[in-house]
């Protein structure tokens, strides 16, 4: 495959994130099983902020706060062009934010339930974008991945207004607290729910720029180019036909009778 450096550069962004997404993804199935979080969904805001952190979750949260610090060093070792860098910026601090956020605020376990599925639906679109670089025809991933793209906002703010707007809420301690890790306050309630919000309608709005920009691309593509018969009158054409049999005739050696009797005399 001879690639171009932008979609060789895509290419080899894809190809990494997808092994990281899907090695992340599994490992948070095995946590959320393994702590019971999908059989007892009140785990999520019951008991906070919680006394002890298991070392399976407080690894998981290192390594991947590890993987996302080291992107950084990465863009320059990888030479990435100067009009890609803001963007992976972009996306690279939005995950530093919200899951260092997650990982300080004590809500290990509303991160890592929202984390799954996103690190999910992301993997599905790299593995889509490795086979759209192989075959251009291959379109039905992307089609999947809007599905559950749209799915995944609405189930990040559904769990996001359920544990923080319901369930903390309701809590009885309320009352800041560094020493015991407890911030369940109003004021940093609205703050994760603010920034939750604004993430899921910033990635909304690049989505629909995304879906937007495919479909021009498609319907382009699909556009036929209609030729322009030309013209002929009619009275000339025969004429003009032959005219241009007897020229190419003429070109090739062959002799009229005119020329047949100059000759002979």
């Amino acid at each position: 495959m001879h690639f171009s450096k932008t979609k060789h550069s895509k290419f080899n962004e894809s190809g990494q994130l997808s092994a990281f997404y899907l090695f992340s993804c599994i490992w948070g199935i095995f946590i959320l099983v393994s702590e019971n979080y999908i059989s007892d969904p009140t785990i999520l805001w019951r008991s906070y902020p919680p006394n002890l952190m298991t070392f399976q979750v407080k690894f998981f949260y290192i390594s991947q706060l590890a993987y996302w610090f080291h992107t950084f060093p990465e863009l320059y070792f990888q030479k990435t062009k100067k009009e890609d860098i803001p963007r992976q910026l972009v996306y690279i601090g939005l995950y530093l934010f919200h899951i260092a956020g997650a990982y300080l605020l004590n809500l290990n376990r509303l991160g890592l339930v929202l984390l799954v599925p996103h690190y999910f639906v992301e993997f599905l679109f790299h593995i889509s974008r490795l086979f759209y670089f192989t075959d251009e025809k291959y379109q039905k991933g992307f089609s999947l991945w809007a599905v559950l793209f749209v799915l995944g906002r609405l189930l990040t703010l559904i769990l996001s207004v359920l544990t923080v707007g319901f369930g903390l809420a309701r809590a009885e301690n309320q009352k800041l607290d560094f020493s015991t890790g407890n911030f369940n306050v109003l004021g940093v309630r609205i703050a994760v729910l603010a920034s939750i919000c604004i993430t899921q309608a910033f990635m909304m709005w690049k989505f629909i720029n995304f879906q937007l920009r495919r479909w021009r691309e498609h319907s382009t593509f699909q556009t036929p180019t209609v030729k322009k018969k030309p013209t002929v009158t009619k009275g000339r054409s025969r004429k003009g036909t032959e005219n241009g049999v007897n020229g190419t005739l003429t070109s090739n050696g062959a002799d009229s009778p005119r020329n047949r009797k100059e000759k002979s005399s």
